[in-house]
């Protein structure tokens, strides 16, 4: 019933056999239930004629006291716009509170951190993660580690991480018995297991830069610029009079920096700490040696 309540206050008015359609259910039962609405005081009622339907009274609104105007714009564009696992629309969420805020969902805005041409799988994993992350319910993955090996491993997932163009799960391993973060690109297969999980509580991960990891320092050239934006906040960059860009920020040691500084090419300069610097630089000797003719 209430759902024919959000239905007529998004179309303005409906036939019963189209309610009847829509709620899958006899036009008989649609009547009993305007009958039974109208007796709970919801004031609906049904025209006869061409025209004619059932609708509600045209200054009918559901109490929105508890929610300013704002907060009702944010929450309807935060549902449009985040398009992930595309089951918002399915779910019918957003037809329900635009109608019961009296508010059009204004489409301006899609979100899609799907990688390209693979859209299928990524939304597929991320709902099932979502899933195991609101159902506490373990799931067995094949994860890729950055030592190259492809091992399988049955987590309790505790939270989705957005955090600099890429998407992580924070989940507690059963077999390190100690919580780990996975990048989703690197779950290979996932499963969504039955078993479920208590949620215990641990320590937030911390920061950037509230971390032991090494102050990088890097010199671009002016034509790597929208490289360096893409990488970098504003407030880790200062242009020189030459027009290079200095980028100073806190980064993890591992096989990833390594990859990542050796992306830019020649187009990047060290600056420190001195170490990094020779080890890039063997790395690149290594690449030389394993591609000359």
């Amino acid at each position: 019933m209430f759902k024919i309540v959000y239905y007529l206050l998004d179309k303005g008015q409906a036939t019963a056999p189209e309610l009847a359609a829509r709620f899958e259910v006899s036009v008989r039962t649609i009547y009993r239930d305007i009958d039974a609405l109208s007796s709970a005081g919801i004031p609906v009622y049904a025209e006869a004629g061409r025209k004619g339907g059932i609708r509600l009274l045209e200054d009918f609104v559901l109490d929105q006291a508890v929610l300013s105007e704002g907060e009702k714009q944010e929450i309807l564009a935060a549902l449009q716009s985040v398009n992930i696992t595309r089951n918002i629309s399915e779910s019918q969420t957003l037809q329900k509170l635009s109608a019961m805020f009296q508010l059009p969902p204004e489409n301006w805005l899609e979100v899609d951190f799907s990688r390209w041409g693979n859209q299928g799988y990524d939304k597929e994993k991320f709902g099932l993660l979502k899933t195991a992350v609101i159902h506490r319910r373990h799931v067995r993955i094949c994860y890729a580690g950055s030592d190259g090996t492809v091992r399988e491993r049955t987590v309790q997932p505790y939270k989705l991480i957005y955090r600099s163009k890429a998407w992580y799960l924070r989940a507690f391993c059963t077999k390190k018995q100690d919580m780990r973060t996975f990048k989703l690109n690197r779950i290979l297969e996932l499963t969504l297991l039955e078993e479920h999980f208590l949620r215990r509580s641990f320590p937030e991960t911390p920061d950037v830069g509230e971390t032991d990891d090494p102050m990088i320092m890097l010199r671009f050239p002016k034509e790597m610029a929208y490289r360096v934006y893409d990488e970098f906040d504003t407030d880790q960059i200062e242009r020189q009079e030459n027009g290079d860009l200095i980028a100073c920020a806190r980064m993890p040691e591992s096989a990833w920096l390594t990859g990542f500084l050796l992306s830019f090419g020649t187009q990047v300069e060290i600056l420190s700490p001195a170490y990094l610097r020779e080890r890039i630089a063997e790395q690149a000797r290594k690449i030389y040696e394993k591609n000359k003719t």
